[in-house]
């Protein structure tokens, strides 16, 4: 009972601290997912076995980059996605392979904390800045339909759930939860349409499909590194709920592909 009084009260605290960072101001978002990147780093470089001090300031060199870098320079915000892109394909590709131990030399160690932890949060620090104007209800959106697909997911895999999704990485997930969570995201994303009014409702159920699978995935491709180190959490910071970046793996994995999409929507409606 205590156990589950402290998760919730931690859960709550999180999402308060996040939508009213976010809402607040822009300056008040950068600064806030810039202390998730900082920390999610550190875990992730536990996970890997990589000394933190290097990761710690190319985190730092990157975050400070974005803050100073022309927010719309759209040669480097190409690159970023295509480097975030690149080394998201690779993790896909890495689910299928029967070794749980991923690549250990220190190259591969620092293209993934680059590809699958540092350029997605400069990406989803760019994300409300595309456009004219800081809109920071594109973030609020995003993580809506993430909590969306996180919970119908387990109530539907919970209720229905007979079929293993990815047994060998992650027992408990399931098919049928993973159906579930995906329809009840694209139903969220139609019906945020309607309060969210600046993307038309194409654009939120296409978003809804983005986070649903490649959340979905995002999920799973930390569950292989958690394993690998053999730890269940990533962090301890959050009580009840683990590390920064278990309550973040999904939105970091989906945000390159996210912020392709969006980069596609401003340009075609740039030109038209």
């Amino acid at each position: 009972m205590h156990e589950s009084v402290t998760r919730t009260l931690s859960g709550l605290f999180y999402i308060l601290l996040l939508v009213t960072a976010t809402l607040y101001s822009e300056y008040s978002f950068v600064l806030l997912f810039g202390l998730f990147m900082l920390i999610t780093v550190s875990e992730f470089s536990k996970l890997i076995h990589l000394k933190q001090n290097l990761p710690i300031l190319l985190a730092l060199t990157s975050y400070i980059l974005f803050f100073f870098a022309p927010k719309n320079s759209l040669k480097t915000d190409l690159f970023l996605t295509l480097a975030a892109l690149f080394v998201s394909v690779n993790l896909i590709m890495d689910l299928f392979v029967e070794k749980i131990k991923p690549k250990s030399d220190t190259l591969s160690k620092y293209v993934n904390l680059f590809g699958y932890i540092i350029i997605p949060f400069v990406l989803l620090m760019k994300t409300p800045f595309i456009g004219a104007h800081f809109n920071p209800k594109i973030i609020i959106g995003i993580f809506i339909l993430i909590w969306t697909n996180d919970t119908f997911a387990y109530i539907v895999g919970k209720s229905f759930g007979k079929h293993k999704l990815f047994e060998r990485i992650s027992p408990k997930k399931t098919i049928e939860g993973f159906i579930g969570g995906l329809v009840f995201t694209m139903i969220g994303s139609y019906v945020l349409s309607y309060f969210f009014t600046f993307f038309a409702p194409l654009t939120w159920i296409c978003t809804g499909l983005i986070v649903g699978l490649f959340g979905t995935l995002g999920d799973l491709i930390e569950s292989k590194f958690k394993r690998s180190a053999g730890v269940k959490d990533s962090g301890k910071i959050m009580p009840g709920h683990g590390g920064i970046l278990d309550r973040l793996d999904s939105v970091i994995f989906a945000i390159p592909f996210l912020y392709l999409f969006y980069q596609i929507l401003n340009y075609v409606h740039t030109i038209s």
